[in-house]
């Protein structure tokens, strides 16, 4: 399997995961423009009063997974969390929360509840 295709499934695994835990999808690699240095959010869901932006990660281990999200990429993520809550201003009263949903080659998996701050 290429890196794109494993890559496909393990966001298809993180959405059935928050699914099962109760979370609605709100988005699914919402991307913003090139001009406001923002990038990808990879998922987007909401349960009660907090919407969480998820970074997945699949690599052969978890602590590689975990170690791939690096602080250029989170401040990327959060200007693009920002994007997304000034185009939906009905979730700009909810906590904002950053988790990854790390996998590992053999397909074991991590939620990581509130993995950084800016």
């Amino acid at each position: 399997m290429n890196n794109y295709k494993k890559g496909k499934f393990a966001e298809k695994l993180a959405v059935l995961y928050f699914r099962l835990k109760g979370f609605k999808i709100i988005r699914r690699n919402f991307v913003t423009g090139k001009k406001t240095g923002a990038g990808e959010i990879d998922l987007i869901v909401k349960k009660k009063n907090i919407i969480v932006f998820v970074e997945v990660k699949q690599r052969g281990s978890l602590e590689n997974a975990a170690y791939a999200i690096l602080p250029h990429q989170q401040q990327r993520i959060w200007r693009a969390a920002e994007n997304f809550l000034a185009q939906n201003p009905q979730f700009l009263q909810c906590d904002v929360r950053f988790d990854a949903f790390l996998l590992n080659s053999i397909w074991n998996f991590r939620h990581i509840e509130d993995a950084w701050r800016l």
